[in-house]
């Protein structure tokens, strides 16, 4: 990884390009962000560095958080995310890394947070099949039904689709291209969806694996 910024999902919408074709992209309001500790492979065995992204009172901060950020001499941030980085001699503590990091034709990984569905249904969440209703199923049409589990094996395997809660989970989507980079207001337009509601935590990242 070369590079790599925190921003906030503003929403979708599409713009034209030169031949007049409309695209879908994601607006995403990334950084300004703010180194806020440096790692290095002499003395943390690998390089990277924390970047720190929104405005954050310091009552609503933890005091082990708050000796961290007067420690780097940097302003207090809501976010912090560590990206680990090919080579960091180029940034320092303190550094602001804005939206123009990326330019136009970069193909990117944006990583964020899916909507929470609350508590779902083996139907919902596993897309598992109803049972018939033709013959003695009764009130039960929309349960997972048996499982198997006898005396051998005993118990329920590792993995098994089962009931629960679903989504509000860590989804990357890898190979979205970069469509317009508005350096002034810290705009960056992806094409395509990117994970989490509007107004989420996304993470950008120049992509690990090429398209």
């Amino acid at each position: 990884m070369q590079k790599g910024i925190i921003g906030k999902k503003i929403g979708m919408t599409q713009i034209f390009d030169e031949a007049g074709k409309f695209i879908p992209v994601t607006v995403i309001e990334a950084g300004p962000c703010v180194v806020v500790q440096k790692k290095t492979a002499e003395n943390d065995g690998y390089d990277a560095v924390q970047l720190g992204f929104g405005e954050i009172r310091s009552k609503n901060v933890t005091k082990p958080l708050q000796g961290h950020f007067k420690k780097a001499d940097v302003a207090m941030k809501r976010t912090l995310r560590e990206f680990k980085l090919d080579d960091t001699t180029s940034l320092n503590v303190g550094d602001i890394i804005k939206a123009d990091t990326f330019a136009e034709g970069d193909i990117v990984d944006v990583s964020g947070t899916s909507k929470g569905k609350g508590f779902a249904g083996t139907i919902k969440r596993h897309n598992n099949h109803r049972l018939k209703e033709t013959h003695g199923s009764g009130p039960v049409v929309r349960q997972a039904g048996s499982m198997g589990a006898c005396s051998s094996p005993s118990r329920i395997y590792k993995g098994k689709g089962m009931p629960g809660h679903m989504g509000a989970e860590k989804v990357t989507v890898q190979n979205l291209t970069v469509v317009k980079v508005d350096a002034e207001n810290n705009l960056i337009a992806i094409k395509g969806a990117v994970p989490g509601p509007n107004g989420s935590v996304v993470t950008i990242a120049d992509c690990v694996k090429k398209a």
